[in-house]
């Protein structure tokens, strides 16, 4: 039904998000009616008076920027693992798989494990810098791998990932053996990825790259389109193959660095959102890559809620929760793929 109704799908995952984005500020330890959600939030805009006091602290300062937060890296995640699933033509590919998260791994845990012994890598801004860095830098050296006289090849990228992931894991590894006990814990807890640090910097931090790779739809949709029919067809329709590719790798690398450097390391959801969407709607990326980025928006975001409501007061990492979702739900997946191929 819904591949003959896209227009509705976007409204229902529009619906959703604004659903989950009003469950995610009213819920937690401290509940807060939508009333006072909307007062809080119009005193700050300048259109009702200022309305001090524990609603304020708690919604503005701290649930907003987190919900603002796991939606822009939900969105950007998802949206990345649409996009490398379509340049790769695999559905079972992943950002990772270039090592974005990988790199991006290892340049926070240095910042972790090596703050505190070497000076200019304890500032505040040094874990996000370094994990954007180091995800940047392994997917350039991963695409410089694949590039040769000959084109792209995406067999020699996809290798060249799985090797380099293995050398970042190595490097995670050892700087999790040197770790004192107090940076072991906080590099743990990073991996396993969390909002618990959410702040408005972050929100700004993110922001931009999320943007970036949602105005990039209306760019990339028709190249991805045409490259399923394969990559001769797609030039016989006039599009330049590698230009996509380096532009959906830049894409990725932004917005899935940005992200990872942010809140840690969060996994399933460039896999089984797109995965999801693209059963519901099909192969058209017109529609696959927003409605991904909206579905990816409102997973992480409804993850995080129980998270922290979960367990409460304590805080889970919201990567294990996303894992304990997206494991049996991917599976699922695989075995109604199996059983409609035989």
């Amino acid at each position: 039904m819904l591949h003959h109704r896209p227009r509705l799908l976007l409204l229902l995952l529009s619906l959703l998000l604004l659903v989950a984005l009003a469950a995610g500020l009213m819920l937690g330890t401290v509940p807060v009616s939508l009333a006072d959600v909307l007062v809080v939030i119009g005193s700050h805009l300048g259109v009702t008076d200022r309305v001090p006091g524990m609603a304020d602290l708690v919604i503005w300062e701290i649930r907003l920027p987190r919900v603002l937060l796991s939606v822009l890296v939900g969105a950007a995640l998802a949206l990345s693992g649409a996009l490398v699933q379509g340049l790769f033509r695999n559905p079972l590919a992943d950002p990772s798989l270039i090592g974005v998260s990988g790199g991006a791994a290892v340049g926070a845990a240095f910042a972790i494990v090596l703050g505190g012994a070497v000076g200019f890598l304890s500032g505040p801004w040094m874990l996000p810098l370094l994990a954007f860095a180091g995800g940047a830098g392994v997917t350039a050296l991963v695409y410089r791998l694949g590039v040769s006289p000959l084109g792209t090849s995406v067999a020699t990228m996809l290798l060249a990932g799985v090797a380099i992931n293995a050398m970042t894991g190595a490097c995670i590894s050892y700087l999790s053996t040197v770790a004192e006990d107090a940076r072991l814990r906080n590099l743990i807890f990073w991996l396993m990825g969390s909002f618990n640090t959410a702040s408005w910097t972050k929100v700004a931090w993110v922001l931009p790259f999320t943007l970036l790779s949602l105005l990039m739809i209306p760019r990339l949709w028709k190249g991805l389109n045409a490259l399923l029919l394969g990559e001769s067809e797609a030039r016989h329709l006039g599009f330049s193959v590698e230009r996509l590719r380096r532009e959906v790798i830049l894409v990725t690398a932004l917005a899935v660095g940005a992200a990872v450097a942010a809140v840690g390391m969060i996994g399933f959801v460039g896999l089984v959102v797109p995965h999801i969407v693209r059963l519901l709607v099909g192969p058209d990326h017109r529609l696959l890559l927003p409605a991904s980025a909206l579905l990816g928006a409102s997973l992480l975001l409804l993850s995080d809620m129980i998270a922290r409501t979960w367990l409460a007061p304590a805080d889970l990492p919201v990567g294990l929760v996303m894992a304990v979702i997206g494991g049996p739900v991917f599976l699922s997946l695989l075995l109604q793929q199996v059983r409609q191929r035989l």
